[in-house]
């Protein structure tokens, strides 16, 4: 099977876009996982744009392990980007897993998406029992032996939990990603994120993506990380995070919705012979 595909990518989170809305491209998990692996194609990624008769399209994420995603802000930001280009629109909604995303679409690539409001309640992140998600108490050691303790919970669309330590460069993310994404506390499993506060508007980041594993970007883990800075006052804080590609601001307003502005990519239309 042969069929046309997109390459994209925001800020080096990288994502291969498959549109199936004029044809039905139907892939079985071994596919979606071959496309996604960088011997193959490669991407952290793979995106279904779906026709939606109410909105500009439907959104439908699988992570490179060929499980699906309910939420992924970089792929929705290049999607977007996508198909302003095709209709020429600076507003573009979709579908995301039942809830409407809406992004903006700016000057020199840059694509601002709302994702909505955080959830902070424990079944709501979910974790497998009641507790305190501003301090999980999970047991981090670095390189030189030293132990850390914490852990924020925080869902924007999917779970996350976040780090506040002094060095991340101490942590070996590789190792230490996987151990916390299947941990017993949560059942739908996590994305893991590493943070240094530089400022008070200014944290750095590595992240782990459930599913994907280390990444150079990761937009939700970003909102995620911008609500756990800013627990106590959440509303109209901006707060940029920082990849190793460069930064997506994050802006909250007063209703507590969360959106994300940053770069995205040149679009590369690419054939998938597979």
């Amino acid at each position: 099977m042969e069929f046309n595909a997109f390459k994209m990518d925001g800020l080096g989170n990288d994502f291969v876009i498959i549109d199936q809305r004029k044809e039905n491209i139907s892939l079985s998990n071994d596919q979606i996982i071959k496309i996604c692996d960088r011997k193959f194609i490669g991407c952290d990624q793979l995106i279904f744009i779906k026709k939606d008769s109410n909105l500009d399209a439907e959104l439908e994420f699988y992570n490179s392990d060929g499980s699906k995603s309910d939420a992924c802000g970089n792929g929705t930001r290049c999607v977007a980007h996508l198909l302003s280009k095709e209709n020429n629109k600076k507003e573009i909604n979709l579908t995301v897993a039942s809830k409407i995303l809406k992004s903006k679409i700016f000057e020199n690539n840059l694509v601002e998406t709302s994702i909505g409001s955080p959830k902070m309640n424990w079944n709501e992140i979910p974790l497998s029992k009641n507790s305190d998600t501003k301090n999980l108490k999970i047991k981090l050691i670095d390189n030189e032996n030293k132990e850390f303790i914490g852990g924020i919970a925080v869902n924007v669309g999917n779970p996350h939990v976040i780090f506040f330590i002094e060095n991340i460069d101490k942590f070996n993310l590789e190792k230490i990603g996987p151990e916390i994404e299947n941990h017993e506390l949560f059942p739908e499993k996590c994305n893991v994120t590493l943070a240094k506060k530089i400022s008070p508007n200014l944290i750095k980041v590595k992240v782990w993506e459930r599913g994907a594993g280390l990444t150079k970007a990761c937009g939700t883990a970003a909102c995620a990380t911008a609500v756990a800075a800013n627990l106590e006052n959440l509303a109209n804080s901006k707060t940029e995070i920082e990849f190793s590609m460069g930064k997506l601001l994050i802006n909250i307003d007063e209703k507590n919705n969360i959106s994300m502005m940053g770069p995205v990519s040149i679009i590369e239309e690419i054939k998938i012979n597979i």
